[in-house]
């Protein structure tokens, strides 16, 4: 398996639509992709949007259709994989068993757990794999690089994944709602506050990227003793506050994750 010219992406919906504009954005040739979709209207300038699987052969299947749908698009995919196309997959629930069950000629089988924020090339995205040898993990990881920052994990890690990379950024959009409207209650308008704590939010993430301090760090640099933030941090860390209710979000995400897998793992009736 060389380098991965071809791409077919077998439903385009958020999350592939975002990846899709995050490779375009990148400068991508759009002549590498193919979308099979029977809902999407229009696809980039230069990519093929078709209706039905093709017959011709791909170097890499990403599929992106609704979990439910998977045993039968896997069931017509499986005459057009062999052992010259990687199978890529952002289904929620979806395993590397039952991916290589259902596709079994493969050159190998990678599960994603990207965000919306592919679009921007800034989604982390957690990866892992079957099959696969440390030269077509550095493929992957080249053709998914646009998109943001890719991370190998061990698949038993997955839920969690889902969780912190998939989930996360609602739990941020939340924090970032509360802080404007905190700021709104205590006098600003609710405009201003957003506008504020959507600038301040973005900055930070940016410094906590590019700084060489942990964030623990930074937020500690950031308060005086007996300052302002000092007092509005001893509200967050009284009695580990903060921390337990994140871990708390994080393991109801994670442990729904596991639910939604062994669901869609279950045999159903006929």
């Amino acid at each position: 398996m060389g380098k991965l010219d071809s791409i077919l992406i077998v439903g385009c919906g958020n999350m592939g639509g975002a990846m899709l504009r995050g490779w375009m954005a990148a400068g991508a040739d759009p002549a590498r992709f193919t979308i099979v979709d029977p809902y999407v209207a229009a696809a980039p300038d230069g990519v093929t949007l078709l209706r039905e699987l093709p017959e011709r052969h791909f170097d890499a299947v990403l599929l992106g259709v609704k979990p439910q749908g998977f045993a039968e698009v896997a069931a017509a995919l499986a005459p057009r994989v062999d052992q010259s196309t990687l199978v890529l997959s952002i289904l929620a629930g979806i395993e590397l068993a039952s991916l290589a069950a259902a596709l079994p000629d493969a050159a190998g089988w990678v599960r994603i757990m990207p965000n919306l924020a592919a679009a921007l090339g800034k989604s982390p995205m957690a990866l892992a794999e079957r099959g696969l040898d440390q030269a077509a993990r550095d493929r992957v990881g080249a053709l998914l690089a646009p998109l943001g920052a890719p991370e190998w994990i061990d698949e038993a890690q997955f839920d969690l994944a889902t969780a912190l990379v998939g989930s996360g950024p609602a739990f941020v959009y939340r924090f970032i709602d509360a802080l404007a409207s905190g700021g709104a209650a205590l006098g600003f308008t609710p405009d201003q506050a957003q506008r504020l704590a959507l600038a301040m939010v973005e900055g930070a993430a940016e410094l906590a990227r590019q700084s060489p301090h942990s964030p623990a760090d930074l937020a500690r640099m950031v308060a005086s003793p007996g300052g302002t933030t000092e007092a509005g941090l001893k509200v967050l860390d009284q009695e580990q506050a903060l921390e337990k209710l994140i871990a708390a979000t994080l393991r109801a995400a994670r442990d729904r994750g596991a639910e939604l897998a062994a669901f869609a793992a279950a045999p159903k009736d006929a």
